[in-house]
């Protein structure tokens, strides 16, 4: 491998993940306008816009022959997505990106478990870190785990099974099929939700619940700014894996984290306690551990 196409990817994926904090820092601000299951359906109708667009001018040409695996990864990537902007909107936005970010840990695992994929021993290694981790962070010591904390959690699986489910339809489907069918889902199922809340509300599933209010002013801002930012962050993720090894770009991926405490703390996000530190260094390191033996 050639060190500028090594320093190119490097680099592409230092900007992509400085625009996911941003992203992050757009949803958090529209979170105090809207719900995050409007958030989450704003997030994805612009995605469904620009998919759909590409397949108008260039029709998708694959075998299909899984439906049901295509709606479950379009599913679990919603519900990630969900859980990861309800706690954007409610704990620091470093913390949450640290949830988000533990879902290399539990793909390892279900590939192991789904996919027959070898696990080394330095892979469990890894696994067990990225779990001592979760419990700094989450300390549930005496008063248990918190409602963030297990959708925290439930970010990184729920991104997980989206994941590992990828790896088998990429042999049927054309990636726009598969990134369509989580936008598709993550716009249709918030839609459904937002007309239910109208006529059923549980305060203790606030996370999947709430009222559409039509973003005014500056929230159309945010709004706008979340969708291009994401979208931004999308494109050169991509050119990042096309010029450099994944295991050197997942690695490089975890400085979404310090992007998104620092952007946190111009948002007014507290630094974090010591233990908090020492749990998202635990889950970066396992993290790498495992993107590098990939």
């Amino acid at each position: 491998m050639k060190i500028n196409e090594l320093n190119l990817g490097v680099k592409y994926m230092l900007f992509a993940s400085f625009m996911f904090a941003i992203m992050g820092a757009f949803a958090k601000l529209a979170s105090e306008d809207m719900s995050s299951l409007e958030v989450v359906f704003f997030r994805n109708i612009f995605g469904v816009i620009i998919i759909s667009y590409t397949i108008f001018k260039n029709p998708m040409k694959h075998k299909g022959g899984k439906p049901f695996l295509l709606f479950f990864r379009g599913f679990m990537g919603f519900s990630a997505l969900l859980a990861f902007f309800y706690n954007i909107a409610h704990i620091p936005l470093g913390e949450a990106m640290t949830y988000s970010k533990t879902s290399p840990i539990f793909t390892a695992i279900f590939a192991w478990l789904f996919l027959s994929e070898k696990l080394s021993l330095k892979g469990w290694g890894a696994v067990f870190l990225g779990f001592v981790g979760i419990l700094f962070i989450t300390q549930p010591f005496g008063i248990g785990f918190s409602k963030y904390d297990l959708l925290g959690i439930a970010s990184g699986i729920g991104a997980a099974l989206a994941y590992t489910s990828v790896r088998e339809l990429k042999q049927f489907y054309d990636t726009r099929a598969i990134v369509l069918s989580f936008m598709l889902v993550g716009s249709v199922v918030p839609a459904l939700l937002l007309i239910l809340s109208n006529f059923v509300y549980i305060p203790s599933l606030d996370f999947m619940m709430g009222k559409f209010v039509l973003p005014s002013g500056i929230v159309w801002l945010y709004v706008i700014g979340m969708g291009l930012f994401a979208t931004l962050a999308q494109v050169y993720m991509t050119k990042a894996y096309g010029k450099t090894k994944a295991g050197i770009v997942g690695a490089v991926s975890y400085s979404n984290i310090v992007f998104s405490i620092i952007v946190g703390l111009f948002l007014g996000d507290a630094l974090p306690s010591f233990l908090t530190t020492m749990g998202i260094i635990f889950i970066v390191l396992a993290g790498i551990i495992v993107a590098k033996s990939k």
